[in-house]
């Protein structure tokens, strides 16, 4: 069972184009996520053509076929995006007769009218909005809000520790404030007269995909649901010294607006052309949503999204890796951010939150695949959330949940960028591993413990790497020198059916050598997978535990309470974990399977398949670690030990 396979593929951009190859293995099929709920079908249909074809001819066809083209999905010349509007937006049943109008057409290869599906924002609360105070002329930020905002500065007036905030104050005394860099709110829309975000709009880069216009402005609702990506741009580029509520992490950078969100239920094609959207405008996608935080739920990103997240990393920025920020989930401790496809992906930069006072905030999940945090909450008066803009030209201090977390973390790696032009997408989640802090981070339950992995890098299950340091990612952006190739190794996979037992664990050992001697060599870790598939009588109390070589245990999936589920099971998902970041993988790796509550459950794994990511040389070799205290320090000693 201790087998040795490696993928015949030597880089991201082949990876790629495996992509639909390996789509059992990274998101969940359209079957597995709808089995045992309602189906929805909506009024859009994905349409392939047996040829290339200009946009105008496919025009010609669907208006043939009395339905609107909405356009190519990704840039393709065979696929794209019909829309019928003599269709409900939503219906419970396949439109049989529509589908076999357009199968008729002998240019037409393929049709599938697509499923709809939830996504939800997260951290969203109701709208308190305050009156502007008068300008408080310092050195500081004159904004006036800006003194709301701790988590840029915390100096413990708000109820927090001072200094535990996102360090930016010595990232703009570098001169970093994000010029030249574009991050995309992938939301509900952006109200970009405000006067705060106005000068800092990109409009090339923008566009609404709920409408398919230019002009990603949120629908009003009377409780202003549709503020929610407003409140993310304010914190990324929000002027500065206008007059006008705070300041954004980078304020001199520019946001573009995708409103895809507002909308009943959600499609692949919409998810992947957001995601795809102008990727060579647009450096950082940062997405505060997700499959449904309601602790059972299990789903991801379909075929087309997940093409679109691939082609970003290896294709976009002109072939450096477009930088997609997720906000993990609103979930609290009775969900698992693995079982979201979307937070738990390598080619996505997961982010937890903090409040001011250094513990999790209680809508907080944890999961492995978690890279950093920022913050979200006050402690000591729950109304103290994060200070921002709001629509209609108005200021907010009550923004909250991981959804304020993601996009001041976007905010940050617009510092990074702005003084480092060359950095990749994978540049990016090495500098977050070395350059984030543990700080004052403290899970106030106690059930999770800073831990350190086999090469000295310390990482808590809650809180990833740490919090993100603004001046310490930006001083480190100035020196990097671009990470090694990264390779993909199959190394090794257990496909037999076993007994979970009821009392007890399961433990499985897999022995790799990291396909040492191959193409695809892996000396140094980056992303672990466990892809996994399993069935149980209660899927919510299975609990699994993934120990390296090295010795660092990684929980994987932990219990939630809320999911019940006897059928569906786990179908090859993908668990992921960040925390053998840096380890050598060669060895011994056990996963251990049992139920959180013994003697109530039964169940069977089949199939244990592990997948490791990194590089072939060491990462760090060519960087120069100015501080011998450091974790930059720390990380190539225990390399050169190795060798």
């Amino acid at each position: 069972m201790n087998i040795q396979r490696c993928l015949p593929v030597g880089n991201d951009y082949l990876l790629g184009l495996l992509a639909s190859c390996l789509v059992a293995l990274v998101i969940l099929t359209e079957e597995v996520v709808t089995k045992g709920a309602p189906q929805v079908f909506t009024n859009s249909f994905l349409v392939e053509f047996n040829n290339d074809v200009t946009r105008e001819q496919a025009d010609k066809v669907a208006r043939d076929h009395g339905f609107d083209n909405a356009g190519p999905l990704l840039r393709s010349k065979r696929e794209f995006h019909f829309i019928h509007k003599g269709l409900p937006a939503t219906r419970s049943k396949r439109s049989i007769p529509h589908h076999r109008n357009l199968k008729t057409d002998p240019q037409i290869k393929l049709v599938a009218q697509q499923p709809g599906y939830k996504r939800t924002k997260r951290g969203y609360r109701p709208l308190i909005s305050k009156g502007q105070v008068p300008l408080d002329k310092t050195q500081e930020p004159t904004d006036p809000y800006f003194k709301f905002q701790w988590y840029l500065k915390n100096d413990g007036s708000m109820g927090g520790k001072p200094k535990l905030d996102l360090n930016v104050e010595a990232a703009w005394a570098q001169g970093a404030t994000g010029k030249n860099v574009t991050t995309a709110i992938m939301d509900d829309g952006i109200d970009y007269l405000h006067p705060d975000l106005k000068f800092n709009y990109n409009a090339r880069a923008s566009y609404d995909f709920s409408s398919n216009d230019p002009f990603p402005y949120p629908r009003y609702t009377d409780d202003w649901f549709n503020s929610h990506g407003t409140r993310c741009a304010g914190e990324v580029a929000a002027a500065r010294d206008n007059g006008v509520c705070g300041v954004g992490v980078a304020y001199d950078s520019k946001v573009a607006g995708i409103r895809m969100l507002d909308q009943p239920y959600m499609t692949d094609l919409i998810e992947a052309n957001s995601m795809g959207h102008e990727p060579n405008l647009i450096d950082i996608y940062s997405a505060s949503w997700g499959p449904t935080d309601d602790g059972k739920t299990v789903d991801g990103p379909r075929n087309a999204t997940m093409r679109a997240i691939v082609k970003g990393v290896n294709e976009g920025r002109n072939g450096l890796g477009n930088i997609y920020v997720w906000a993990s989930g609103d979930g609290g401790e009775d969900d698992d951010c693995n079982a979201d496809g979307y937070a738990a992906s390598m080619w996505t930069v997961s982010i937890n939150s903090a409040i001011n006072d250094g513990q999790n905030a209680h809508y907080d999940e944890s999961c492995t695949s978690t890279l950093a945090s920022t913050f979200s909450n006050g402690g000591g008066d729950p109304k103290t959330g994060v200070a921002t803009t709001d629509l209609y030209g108005r200021c907010t201090k009550t923004h909250s949940g991981t959804s304020a977390a993601a996009p001041e973390a976007a905010g940050v790696y617009a510092l990074a960028i702005e003084v480092n032009r060359n950095l990749t997408w994978r540049d990016i989640q090495h500098l977050t591993v070395l350059t984030s802090k543990r700080n004052s981070l403290y899970d106030g339950k106690g059930y999770f413990k800073w831990q350190m992995n086999g090469v000295g890098l310390e990482f808590n299950h809650l809180f990833g790497y740490g919090v993100l340091d603004a001046g310490a990612i930006v001083a480190m952006a100035k020196e990097w020198k671009t990470v090694p190739q990264r390779f993909h190794c199959d190394g090794g996979k257990i496909n037999k059916t076993l007994a979970i037992p009821s009392n007890g664990s399961l433990t499985l050992y897999i022995d790799t050598h990291a396909c040492k001697g191959t193409e695809n060599e892996v000396n140094y870790l980056e992303h672990v997978q466990a892809v996994i598939t399993l069935n149980s009588t209660r899927r919510g109390e299975v609990v699994m535990h993934l120990e390296s070589p090295m010795k660092t245990r990684s929980m994987i999936l932990s219990q939630r309470p809320n999911d019940d589920d006897h059928t569906d099971g786990f179908s090859k998902w993908p668990f992921m974990t960040t925390h053998t970041w840096g380890e050598n993988p060669r060895g011994r790796w056990r996963l251990e399977v049992k139920f959180h509550v013994p003697g109530q459950n039964t169940g069977f794994i089949k199939e244990w398949n592990l997948l490791l990511h990194g590089t072939k040389d060491a990462p760090y070799k060519n960087l120069a670690a100015p501080d011998p205290h450091s974790k930059l320090a720390m990380v190539k000693k225990a390399h050169e030990d190795r060798r």
